[in-house]
Order: structure tokens, then sequence, then C-alpha cells
């Protein structure tokens, strides 16, 4: 007999067998003795009462054998199937290469950028010396921007695919069984790097292609029909599918389908800042008590406000986390947050941000660059703000709202350095009054927000693309070319990694049909 059922358990215990089965056990009101295993598959931290606990949603097996489920995954050979070109090495790329691989079609992934490996002496540079490599950054490179960018798997798209499958394939390549029960499960950076190898290892075995720096220029099409692509090598690859999954910053491509006629609309999107407090300030508002103690997880934060009819938001929280430089250009400041698996660093941050609607920008909204080239030029001020070497634009929070030039900054995660500026220099007067307004009111729904110890960083201008590529709603193809399949971030379709990885195996699926 198998029993669903609900138990509470002490932080620290929670990952304790014998605890889990004597809990399941009281549940039940039977002997201990009864049980053969207890498989958890939800669980998530419950902070509302004065005591923190875990709300575990548990199958117990009653007089039952107990086969606890494996997540090794077996692909087909495909070394001389039919192609399918995916341009992009992100998550949308990688999982639309493996279902490929699962239909029987060989996938030959083009990544501008470099392996993970190689990525890591750019991102040095990018850290210490404020040189940023246009082809190889937080942004571009195997993985795409969500292996450098914290590993959050959390996502409110689960009307779009199978999104346990997809953490079973992070499992399977390495990930640990937690993120498959957790309820916001986190992978972490330090962890990624290596999972994204495997999953790389996994499409070379089963006889597909991924080939690094090489950048695509243009596409081959015939009649409304893709014939394949062009690199910048000069070099052509040929294919009747391509998905684009090139993620939301490389300005080029879609630089590269305007020139080529192939219709791209500016999209809303949203900007601010991103936010550090100390881990510790988060912890005592969040769990009620002085020390969160080593048996709870640093804590997170999700806020929201109106102010003036515009939303002003929380985005992409890390706790015990870091502020990372992802400019993918020179003279411009973008900066974003990551966590490493343990969440230990002494930091919390989050981006901050305020929604923008194509009114809101000067232009015309048939111009498709247009929310893009205002995207941009925030980030080119904060540059001009932060006086170069990549070093930010900063003001600590009560000075921010209170119009007062920080006389300094708190210590903090982000390591190009901080420069105390008045952010309203760089943020729209409409964005920086938005925001103004917006955090008085965070602090007295979360004591402690609200302070001068935390820090803001500016900008926080990559929360999603400002272009949309458009498509089918059926085909998932682009309506004036047979074969192209808009994919993933970049496209205006996902939102994080788990949402870009089911883009891209839809969009695989979609592919197949016309392969």
């Amino acid at each position: 007999m198998i029993k669903e059922i609900e138990i509470v358990c002490p932080p620290g215990q929670q990952d304790d067998a014998e605890v889990l089965k004597k809990l399941s056990a009281a549940a039940l009101n039977i002997s201990p003795q009864k049980i053969t295993g207890v498989q958890v598959f939800k669980r998530s931290i419950d902070a509302r009462g004065r005591r923190v606990v875990y709300r575990m949603q548990v199958k117990v097996y009653v007089d039952e054998i107990y086969h606890p489920e494996t997540y090794t995954q077996q692909y087909p050979d495909v070394k001389n199937a039919k192609p399918v070109i995916i341009v992009g090495a992100g998550p949308a790329g990688l999982f639309a290469a493996l279902q490929c691989i699962t239909m029987g079609f060989k996938p030959i992934v083009i990544e501008r950028g470099k392996a993970v490996k190689e990525r890591r002496r750019d991102l040095a540079n990018i850290n210490k010396q404020g040189l940023v490599n246009p082809e190889s950054n937080y942004c571009f490179g195997e993985g795409g921007a969500g292996t450098y960018s914290d590993g959050k798997l959390y996502t409110r798209s689960t009307k779009r695919g199978d999104v346990n499958a997809v953490l079973k394939t992070f499992v399977a390549h390495g990930a640990a069984e937690d993120i498959l029960v957790d309820a916001r499960p986190h992978i972490g950076t330090n962890k990624l790097p290596q999972i994204i190898t495997a999953i790389r290892e996994t499409i070379l075995n089963a006889g597909g292609e991924v080939i690094f720096d090489a950048k695509v220029t243009g596409l081959l099409a015939d009649f409304g029909k893709i014939q394949g692509v062009r690199l910048a090598s000069g070099d052509t690859i040929k294919a009747n599918a391509v998905i684009l999954a090139t993620g939301h910053s490389a300005r080029d491509v879609f630089e590269m389908l305007h020139r080529q006629n192939i219709l791209i609309e500016a999209k809303p999107f949203a900007l601010g800042v991103r936010i550090e407090h100390p881990q510790e300030i988060i912890d005592r508002a969040q769990y009620h008590c002085e020390y969160r103690g080593p048996d709870l997880p640093p804590s997170y934060y999700n806020l929201v406000e109106q102010v003036d009819g515009r939303g002003v938001f929380s985005f992409c929280m890390c706790p015990g986390g870091i502020i990372a430089p992802c400019a993918t250009e020179a003279e411009e400041i973008v900066v974003n947050g990551w966590s490493p698996s343990k969440r230990n660093n002494p930091f919390a941050n989050s981006g901050t941000v305020v929604q923008i609607n194509m009114e809101d920008v000067k232009g015309s909204d048939a111009d498709p660059f247009k929310m893009l080239n205002f995207q941009h030029s925030i980030e080119q001020l904060a540059y001009k703000a932060g006086g170069g070497k990549l070093v930010a634009p900063a003001q600590r929070m009560v000075d921010f709202v209170n119009g007062k030039l920080s006389m300094d900054l708190p210590e903090n995660s982000y390591l190009p350095g901080t420069k105390s500026v008045e952010l309203k220099e760089v943020l729209p007067k409409w964005i920086h009054d938005r925001l103004r307004g917006a955090l008085p009111v965070f602090g007295k729904k979360m004591k402690g927000y609200y302070t001068n110890e935390a820090i803001l960083v500016g900008v926080e201008s990559r929360t999603s693309s400002p272009i949309k590529i458009p498509r089918d709603k059926e085909t998932l193809q682009h309506p004036q070319v047979q074969g192209l399949f808009p994919c993933g971030e970049g496209a205006g379709y996902a939102g994080g990694i788990i949402s870009a990885a089911i883009d891209g195996i839809n969009c695989a699926v979609a592919a197949g049909k016309i392969v």
C-alpha cells in the first residue's frame, strides 16, 4: 500500500530517512517497522508561525517493496540522421537539441561563445579588469546566461510543458535530486558548468554536433523556406529547420533579421536596479528570529507594489548571492545576480524593476528597435556615471529615496566596484520616482528591508528581451519564413531556465514535423 500524506518536519531533520519514517508512522498511526520507504515529492519552508518548519508531501510505502526512482536517460544514435540547426547553446538550445535526439534527428548546435571551461578566463577579465569580450561573457557562451546566473529553476510556466521532465534531465546530468522536491529549486552557479558540460557530452555521444566560436551572420532562405545558415567565417551549414535560440542580449541577431527583411517587433520589458542587503537582515525579517542558525537556508523574498498605476517588483532574488557584471558590449553597465549552491555569501540581492510600456518611450511603435535603443541608452548612461572599467553607479537605499548623495557605500558583492552616484542621473524620472515610492512600502511589508545598509546598484536592464520575433501559435514558425523557429528568451517566449528549456523542447517537436 502506498499512502500520500503531509508531514511537518523540524529544520535540520528534513533529509533524515529515519525521522521521516517516524513522522509518517505517527501520521498514519502505524508502527514504523511497517514502513519500507518514504519518498518526498514536495517540500517547502513554512515561516508563517513562531516556529519555522518544513512542510513535506510524501509517499509512504507500507508493507510494500520500495524502489527509489533512478534518473538515467538513454538516447538513440543520430549521427547520420536528418539535421536540425540550433543557434544558441543556452537552456532553450540545449534542451531543443536533446529533444531532437529523442525524436531521431541530428542537432547541430552553433554557439558564438566558448565552452564552459574556456569562458572562465573571460569572466575573470570582466570582474578584475572591467574588460568585456563581446563574444564570451556572462551572457554568451555554452549554457548561455543561465550557466553563470544562479540556476534558479522556479517557474510559473507549468502549462507550457512538463517541468518535472526538465528537472529530471538536470538530475540525470548531475544536479542534486533536491530540485525535484523543493518548492523553489536551485542548482547553483558553481555546479551548473559541470551539468552543462555533461549535457554537451550527451549530445556529442548521440551523434549530434556542438560548434563553438561560430557566429551566425545570415539565414539562408529561398522562396520563404529556410535552407540553412551562414557563419561569420563564410561557411554555410544546410538544413531545412533552424531553431533560433540566441538569448535576449544577442542584439546583432535582431539586426541580422531586420537586414534580411524578416519581421521583428518592439516589446515592453522592465528596468531598474539591483538591490543588495546583508543576508542576515532578510533572514531576521522572514524567519522572525535574530539568528537563522545552520539548519535553515538563507531566506528569500518576493515583493510587488503598484505605484502611479505601474508595477514595481522584485525579480531574480538571490539569497547568499553576488551581483555580477553582465554587459555584452564595451561602455555599458548591466547588472544581474547569482548564488552558489550553498548560498553562503553574506549578501542577498534582487533585481527591483519597473514595468516599461511602449507609450513610455519616445519614437514610433513601428520601429522594432525602439525599446532596445532605450535599454542601451540607459546602460551607456550607467557606464558614464560609474566612470569606466565596469564600475557601477550606486546609492544607499534611504539616501536614494531622500534624494541624497551617499557619503559612502556599504561593503557589497559587486567585484568591479561601485561609485556613489545619485541614481536620478541614470534612471528616467518616471522609473526613479516609482522606485522611490515603492521602497518605503516594501519596508512596511518586510521589517528591516528599508534601510541604509542596503545598496542600489544600477542598472538591471536585461529582465527580458526588448524585441519579439513573431511566430505562429500553432506551428511555432516565423510567419514569413517556413522552417524558422524563434525560441526562448531572446525571441520573447520565455523568462528563465525552465521556461526556456520547455520552449526549446516545444520548438524541437514543431521542427520535427517538417524535417
